[in-house]
């Protein structure tokens, strides 16, 4: 019966007669599975059935919540999909399960190649729009979040609903003042493009997008990488890899340098500048040079990326060139490359005659092969903190604050390490498996890098092993945790290599990332769902209804097991009256930080929004309303440099000319960071109060705890 079924389904996805489009639209591309996806299918159902820490088996209501959630994952503003599509998907309801045991995946991608249709019936109906022309005096609304709302039941429905898309994309750049040509110029791009990604999508990237579905139907974080996913992650924890040191981007159909790392073999050549296009590449010099216009971009990194010392040739078209220009060939020899911007970086900002040392950690990194190599310069998050705070002892700071807002996690090994740079000795987090065994990390080193006043400044986007972190020092009364309550994820993962398992020569599987465990904090209390409280609250500059642990729908529950054997050296809070009174009074006097609050309330309200003005003259007093509040803010500017202004001018990522981005991100950059200077100010005011109260030092020792 469950095969008849398969069959069934099958036939009803079978294309229809090509949509009438444009000549210039691509054909809806027909994937197909291969040997290595259904392979590594049945191996990640295994090892997900057998060792994540929920257990979950691989059964029909399983196989439920797996095709909702694939198709929230396509279509998740229900713009693509008719709900006749959602009948015929839902004969497989309770057959994906088998599917995947079986090593069948034919259904997931029969139900992409529909989907990929239905795309390009829409967005080749949006192009036609664009002759057309709307008009704006029409009071009508647009429903833009549509994650609740029904499917359309017929192809009218689905059209009305995109012509109000498509007006709506137009009114947006006509109220930043383009003209009716520009407009239709601009947005056939924009659909164009979005058709040309549609058609270079691959067999790999429908497989992961499926495989996520499966494996996040499970538990939030538990994940399916494909090879050239599980390859980016390693460059990621360990900060480096082989390459020419340049930063790509797509546009236009060409890829194009956004970027060059300073001191990498592209930027040595003094042959390749920014803007540049590259047109040819050829991996080797026994390789023709392959032609790679209108190529992905992550298809022409496989191709730059390679072994060290090794050759590889680019033709490069200038910036200032037109198609035509014969390319300029380029060769050069591949080398380490190192990211530093993601690295820890520290400065200094002066407060209230006290000098704050920052440290800003972007992810917990680690060179985990290096490390197994026993390099004795392997490259870690806690090794280049280390070093920092060495640097800025040197500086003669008087406090520490650790920036890790949007920091994510990463490596559970470096959250402890960190954390034993502050704390002499003892346990830092426990885990607890599947069969509810509890393990204790410990810091086992003698000693601390910094014993003086110690804050930690989070955000809501602050994740895992920065949880791990700013709850230990919390519990161990070693510091302050300043700013807006974190994520909440407060499980385990570990990375089964499946092309290790299957003793694969090259990458051809992927890895699992599999949720082995929970860990809770050494007083017994889990960041899971409920995140690390700062004790000093700041603006809350997320909504914590769509970011965190709780906005998911399948969160593992808060919990709590017995404290592990440890001791409070502090007791930092009772500085915190002393402190709050002084921030307040002065946040209420900083011009940027009120000027923050506005802009997120406003924030706020629009987020409760669910539909727009497609009235020009509606819309275009919104847009003057904004202009006068902004005019307002510059006649009274206090001589600090604010964040730029994003006014809306209707384009999307890639649309703008590549000297403006660049040039908007770097004005974001030099902009005032006001939630960093008040957490600043706030480490300036302890290390202040606890010079000037030596009573108040010694009660409060685990903000200046002597070892």
């Amino acid at each position: 019966m469950k095969l008849n079924a398969l069959v069934v389904l099958l036939i009803s996805l079978a294309l229809p007669a090509p949509v009438a489009l444009q000549a210039a639209t691509p054909t809806v591309p027909t994937l197909k599975p291969v040997e290595a996806h259904a392979l590594a299918a049945q191996a990640s159902a295994e090892l997900m059935s057998r060792f994540h820490y929920q257990n979950v088996p691989l059964d029909d209501a399983l196989s439920s919540k797996i095709l909702d959630r694939y198709l929230k994952t396509l279509d998740p503003d229900r713009v693509f999909f008719l709900q006749s599509d959602i009948d015929t998907f839902n004969s497989v309801r309770l057959l994906l399960d088998d599917a995947i045991r079986q090593q069948n995946l034919a259904a997931p991608f029969a139900i992409y190649t529909r989907y990929a249709q239905r795309q390009q019936e829409r967005l080749g109906e949006a192009r036609a729009l664009l002759a057309k022309g709307f008009d704006f005096t029409q009071d009508e609304n647009y429903q833009y979040v549509r994650t609740d709302a029904p499917w359309a039941k017929t192809g009218a429905e689905l059209q009305e609903l995109w012509r109000k898309r498509v007006k709506n994309d137009w009114l947006r750049l006509k109220l930043a003042g383009k003209d009716d040509a520009a407009i239709r110029d601009t947005l056939t791009k924009r659909y164009d493009q979005a058709l040309s990604n549609s058609a270079r999508i691959k067999s790999d990237d429908v497989f992961q997008i499926f495989m996520n579905a499966y494996a996040e139907s499970i538990e939030p974080h538990t994940n399916y990488l494909g090879p050239r996913a599980a390859e980016d992650f390693a460059i990621n924890m360990k900060l480096s890899l082989v390459g020419i040191g340049a930063v790509l981007q797509e546009r236009d159909e060409y890829v194009t340098i956004r970027e060059l790392v300073a001191g990498g073999p592209a930027a040595r050549s003094e042959k390749i500048k920014i803007g540049d296009r590259i047109v040819g590449v050829a991996k080797d010099e026994q390789t023709p040079m392959a032609d790679v216009l209108g190529w992905r971009v992550d298809d022409v990194v496989q191709l730059i990326r390679g072994t060290k010392d090794t050759v590889v040739a680019l033709d490069i078209l200038p910036a200032d060139a037109g198609p035509d220009v014969k390319p300029t060939r380029v060769k050069m020899v591949r080398d380490t490359i190192k990211l530093e911007k993601q690295a820890a970086a520290k400065s200094v900002i002066e407060s209230g005659g006290q000098k704050v040392g920052v440290i800003t950690l972007p992810t917990f990194y680690q060179d985990v092969e290096a490390k197994s190599r026993a390099d004795a310069d392997f490259r870690s998050a806690s090794r280049d903190v280390a070093k920092l705070i060495t640097e800025l002892k040197a500086d003669k700071v008087d406090a520490l604050l650790i920036d890790l807002r949007n920091n994510g996690g990463g490596s559970l090994d470096e959250a402890v390490r960190l954390t034993g740079l502050f704390i002499d000795r003892g346990p830092v987090v426990q885990q607890r498996n599947g069969k509810g065994q509890i393990r204790i990390e410990q810091d086992n080193e003698a000693g601390v890098a910094w014993d003086g006043p110690l804050g930690v400044l989070i955000n809501r986007a602050s994740a895992s092993a920065s949880e791990i972190f700013a709850a230990a020092i919390q519990d161990y009364g070693r510091g302050l945790v300043i700013g807006e309550t974190s994520f909440g994820k407060g499980t385990v993962q570990t990375l089964l290599d499946m092309d290790e398992m299957a003793k694969s020569d090259k990458p051809t599987y992927g890895e699992l990332k599999l949720t082995i465990a929970q860990f809770f904090r050494v007083n017994g209390g889990t960041t899971q769902l409920r995140g690390v409280t700062p004790d000093l609250p700041l603006a809350r500059t997320m909504d914590h209804d769509r970011i965190g642990e709780s906005s998911y729908d399948n969160p593992l529950p808060w919990i709590q097991i017995p404290p592990a054997d440890y001791r409070a050296v502090g007791h930092p809070q009772e500085l915190l009256p002393m402190l709050t009174a002084r921030h307040q009074a002065r946040t209420t006097q900083d011009r940027g930080y009120r000027d923050l609050l506005d802009d997120l309330a406003e924030a706020e309200a629009m987020r409760k929004r669910t539909e727009i003005s497609l009235n020009a003259e509606a819309r275009r007093k919104e847009r003057e309303a904004q202009e006068a509040k902004l005019k307002a803010r510059s006649e009274v500017k206090d001589g600090t440099e604010d964040a730029p202004v994003l006014r809306d001018d209707g384009l999307q990522a890639g649309e703008r000319g590549l000297d403006s981005e660049l040039a908007a991100e770097k004005s974001r950059k030099a902009a005032r960071d006001v939630l960093l200077d008040e957490a600043a100010r706030i480490m300036g005011d302890a290390a202040d109060l606890l010079k000037s109260d030596t009573a108040l030092a010694k009660r409060s020792a685990g903000v200046a705890a002597t070892k």
